[in-house]
């Protein structure tokens, strides 16, 4: 069964993704800050992860960029999540490794479709 970990300092948004992932398939871990999510990385690296960008303690930008040095850490398909609407934040996102991006709020469609899209169903 393929993996994902959930990062987002928000346990209503980690609910939603894990139910809408869990009904495409995957096994969900989750994480509420990119420090706790590279723990659960060195412990066993995910197929793929849903990251939000505005955390406390670690961002999703720092986190990524931490994941991608990691052995094996260029492997999982990245989605970002974001309320960040401009292009600047999305073009740096993309650039530190993201494979792809979610507005939020999102939906089933949205999720199925973006991971479609990098090739995880």
């Amino acid at each position: 069964m393929r993996t994902c970990l959930v990062v987002d300092d928000s346990s209503v948004i980690r609910k939603v993704a894990r139910r809408i992932l869990e009904g495409l398939d995957f096994q969900i871990t989750e994480a509420e800050d990119g420090e706790k999510a590279l723990e659960v990385c060195k412990r066993a690296m995910p197929d793929a992860v849903l990251l939000d960008w505005n955390m406390p303690v670690m961002d999703g930008y720092e986190f990524l960029g931490n994941l991608r040095r990691m052995p094996g850490g260029d492997q999982p398909k990245v989605v970002f999540c974001t309320t960040e609407n401009d292009v600047a934040h999305i073009a740096r996102a993309l650039h530190a490794g993201a494979n792809e991006y979610i507005m939020k709020p999102f939906d089933k469609d949205i999720v199925t479709a973006k991971f479609q899209e990098v090739g995880l169903i």
